[in-house]
C-alpha cells in the first residue's frame, strides 16, 4: 500500500509500505494492506512505517488525521519544528509563568510535548533508517 506523510509546510515521507502504525487520540493503531477505510484523529506521538524488506522509519508528529484506503494512508501531521529549540523556549515560558491567557499556555503545553516527543523518538532511532525519505536516493542513503 502507499503512504505518504505530509504537513504543511512539505512532504515528509512518500512511498510504498508494508505496515503502518499511528498515535491515534484513543491509542496506537496498526494499519495493514486491505484496511478498511476510516478518517481518524492522530495525538502526540510516532509514526512507524516499515517496508516489505521490514526496514522502519520513523517519524514525530504533534497530532494531526489520518486517512486510511484499502491500498493507501496519507497522514496529515501538524507543522514541525525545531525539537531542541521549541522545548527550550516551551520550557522557559513554563517555569517563568505566562500571562493569565489559557490559550497560550496551552499552545506552549502543547509546543514542549511535541518538541519532547521529537527528541524521545530521536534518541530511541539513533540508528540510520534503512528506508529512504521522499526526495532522496539510494546513493544518499550510504
Amino acid at each position: 500500500m502507499h503512504c505518504d506523510i505530509v504537513t504543511q509546510e512539505r512532504s515528509v515521507f512518500s512511498g510504498e509500505v508494508q505496515y503502518v502504525s499511528l498515535p491515534g487520540s484513543e491509542g496506537r493503531m496498526g494499519i495493514l494492506p486491505n484496511h478498511s477505510s476510516m478518517l481518524t484523529t492522530l495525538g502526540f506521538g510516532e509514526v512507524v512505517v516499515r517496508n516489505k524488506d521490514g526496514n522502519e522509519a520513523y517519524f514525530a508528529i504533534g497530532g494531526g488525521f489520518a486517512e486510511v484506503q484499502p491500498d493507501k494512508v496519507v497522514v496529515l501531521a501538524d507543522s514541525a519544528e525545531q525539537a531542541e529549540k521549541a522545548r527550550a523556549e516551551a520550557e522557559k515560558y513554563m517555569a517563568e509563568g505566562v500571562p493569565e491567557d489559557p490559550e497560550r499556555y496551552a499552545q506552549i503545553q502543547a509546543s514542549l510535548q511535541r518538541a519532547q516527543i521529537r527528541i524521545d523518538v530521536a534518541r530511541r532511532r539513533r540508528r540510520r533508517s534503512t528506508m529512504p525519505t521522499l526526495g532522496s536516493t539510494q546513493k544518499d542513503q550510504n
